[in-house]
Formats: structure tokens, sequence, C-alpha cells
């Protein structure tokens, strides 16, 4: 018998929406959705999330305002073997929050080193200029798992939650299908 809490994740993962915590209830949300009704994070911190968000934006403008930072916490929150994050394709060893935190602060401690400013508090453009730095090697000052890795990782999990979505796929010209409907056999 399938429980309660797994036919729920079942029926986000048809919806594109993931399980947030919402007022001690279980509810099914895009993290576009948890964003705007605001659902507290849980496992990033706030100077986490504003690297994270200032990132996202830089890697693909528009990751932000999809909810990157709530689909990377939600994530981070649920157990290592059903986290849907990159970091679990690529042999990134578990709890991935350790991977996350280690390199959001050498980007803020890089961004510090070389540009006297976190991350999210650079202007857009050196923000891109940074990025386009770190994404080759690591920078001066960077000190978490290797730059262009973690560059990788990040990219990725914006791209899927920002296309991971109905609208998404409609920003791809895809026509979003939540299941496969299998061939008759005659």
């Amino acid at each position: 018998m399938i429980s309660t809490d797994r036919r729920l994740v079942l029926k986000g993962a048809a919806l594109g929406a993931l399980v947030y915590t919402v007022g001690g209830a279980e509810v099914l949300l895009s993290p576009r959705e948890a964003l705007a009704q605001g659902v507290p994070l849980k496992v990033l911190s706030p100077d986490e999330r504003a690297a994270l968000e200032a990132l996202a934006d830089t890697l693909l403008p528009g990751a932000k305002d999809a909810g990157l930072a709530h689909y990377v916490d939600q994530q981070l929150s649920v157990p290592p073997g059903e986290a849907l994050l990159i970091a679990r394709a690529v042999g990134v060893m578990p709890p991935y929050a350790n991977f996350y935190r280690a390199g959001l602060a050498a980007l803020d401690a890089s961004s510090l080193k070389v540009h006297g400013a976190k991350f999210a508090a650079l202007p857009q453009d050196k923000r891109n200029e940074f990025v386009e730095q770190f994404r080759q090697k690591a920078p001066e000052g960077w000190s978490g798992p290797p730059s262009p890795f973690f560059y990788f990782v990040s990219r990725a999990d914006a791209v899927d939650a920002y296309y991971g979505t109905v609208e998404g796929f409609e920003r791809l010209g895809i026509p979003y299908m939540p299941h496969i409907v299998p061939l008759k056999r005659w």
C-alpha cells in the first residue's frame, strides 16, 4: 500500500510541484508558488539564499523568480536518495547542503576578496564578469568545491527550476505531458 506522503510526492511529480510545509500542513506548490507565498526556507540561511538567488539570476535570468532558492532548499530537506538535485547525479556525497554551503561561502568570500562586497551586492556587470571567471578557474580567495564544478551544478539546478515546470515547458515550446501513455499492442 502506498502511504499518503508517497501519494503526495507522486502527485506533485505529475504536476511539476514539490511538497512544502505551510502552517504545519504539507502542500503541493511549484518553487515559484512557494516563493510567491513566502514559504520559509528550512535549510539555507538568509546569506546563502541571497548568494544563491544572485547567482541564479546571473546564470539564467528569471531563475530567481522561478523559485530556485525554494527548489534547492526543499531538495536539501528531503532524504538524499529522494533529492532531484544534479549534485546527486554527479556523485556529490550527501548531505548535499554541505556542498551548497561550501560553494556559496566560497562565492561570497572570493567576491569579497576580489570586489570588496558579497556576490549579491555586486552590480550585474560585475556579477557577470565574476561568474565568467569562476566558471573557468578558481578566483582569488576561493576555498570551496572546484569552482567550475560548482558553476556546473548551480547552473543545472537553475535550469531545472526554471524549465522543469509547465510554464518552463511552454517557454521551450514543448507540450507538457505529466505522464506517458503506453501504446496499445495489437
